[in-house]
């Protein structure tokens, strides 16, 4: 079975949400493309994607799966990984079954770009579903130390990528089969059973 076809069977009676972040992702970001793979995923949009708003961006996503009639995976990226961390200690899981959180941004970090100062402090609390993170270990964006605390902080599993950037465009990922891979992988262990029915939130521990 194809990397696609296993994705594809996981995500079955689920409704996938995709959560870029600052400035958006472009046309040759994994997170496009897999939307193009996958034309059901919906993209969150947000109003104002370079100068973000905390309030306004988890309003955005609020709304999203609020709109959505199955359980609801958030596939994250950066700035969006940090926007679910708040949108998830504000509401909790609420219709949430799980996230893939990708290269989160440390919005903490000492020179961070002004607009993204307002999404400071970073949670700390676990959230309320499970998730996936996976980080590069040449983040510029955040430290390889800093994303494994950021995942034990937020109960994530946790992979960590060599060389591969801030995961974006610019890391020349193309399609980024490999994530595919360890996103349908993960799935099936925090999920064994194909969701048929309502989903009650679990735990995946490795």
């Amino acid at each position: 079975m194809s990397i696609e076809a296993r994705l594809q069977r996981r995500l079955e009676d689920l409704d996938v949400l995709v959560l870029p972040g600052w400035k958006n992702s472009g046309p040759a970001h994994w997170q496009t493309l897999w939307e193009d793979k996958f034309p059901e995923w919906q993209r969150v949009q947000q109003a104002n994607w370079a100068q973000p708003q905390r309030a306004a961006w988890i309003a955005a996503l609020d709304a999203a799966v609020a709109a959505c009639r199955h359980p609801v995976v958030v596939v994250a990226h950066s700035l969006g990984c940090v926007t679910l961390a708040h949108w998830a200690q504000r509401h909790g899981a609420r219709g949430v079954a799980a996230a893939l959180l990708v290269a989160p941004a440390d919005v903490e970090r000492q020179g961070v770009a002004s607009p993204l100062r307002g999404f400071a402090p970073l949670p700390q609390a676990t959230l309320p579903f499970p998730s996936l993170l996976i980080a590069s270990d040449n983040d510029h964006a955040c430290s390889a130390g800093r994303a494994a605390q950021l995942a034990q902080d937020w109960g994530s599993d946790f992979h960590l990528l060599q060389g591969a950037g801030h995961i974006n465009a610019d890391s020349g990922l193309g399609e980024w089969e490999e994530g595919q891979a360890h996103f349908a992988d993960w799935l099936a262990q925090a999920f064994p059973v194909r969701a048929s029915r309502p989903l009650r939130t679990l735990r995946w521990v490795a």
